[in-house]
Formats: structure tokens, C-alpha cells, sequence
């Protein structure tokens, strides 16, 4: 790992994340992160959106695993209707 330091979590739980690191890794206010813990470890990860081409690909493999299997329009339709009908 290229950057370490070491920080303390306050009485509300929030994490400062060293200037350092931040400019190393380019993070500015408001990104967000996924949190892993395990043990006495705990991972952050930032969310990165896909890129247009990145979300194409990801729908065209969708579509496809979707005809693979059978998947109908009408069976996506019902089920929103279903999930919708919960709340």
C-alpha cells in the first residue's frame, strides 16, 4: 500500500480521512463509499459509476442472459407490478 496514516473515529462514529490520502487518491467532499468489516478489519471502497459504454455492455449482457433464459417482457411487467403493489 503506497499511503498510510492513521486516524481515530469520533463519539459519532465519522472517520477523517487524512489530506494525503484524499489528494492521493483524488476523493473530494461527497464521495461515497461501501464499507466492509471484518474482524478487525474495515475496508472502504469508493462507488464509481459506469462509464456509457461500461452500462451499454452491462444491459446488453442483461438482455441476453434474459433470453437465454426465457425471460418475457410480460414477466418483468408482473413483477414490478408485484413489488410495487408491497408498498
Amino acid at each position: 500500500m503506497e499511503a498510510l496514516a492513521t486516524t481515530r473515529m469520533s463519539s459519532k462514529g465519522q472517520v477523517v480521512i487524512p489530506e494525503d490520502i484524499r489528494g492521493k487518491l483524488n476523493l473530494a467532499a461527497g464521495v461515497r463509499f461501501v464499507v466492509v468489516g471484518e474482524g478487525d478489519v474495515v475496508i472502504l471502497k469508493t462507488i464509481t459509476p459506469p462509464s456509457m459504454d461500461g452500462f451499454d455492455n452491462l444491459i446488453r449482457s442483461a438482455r441476453q442472459q434474459a433470453r437465454i433464459s426465457g425471460l418475457k417482457r410480460s414477466d418483468i411487467t408482473k413483477a414490478v407490478s408485484k413489488v410495487r403493489s408491497r408498498k
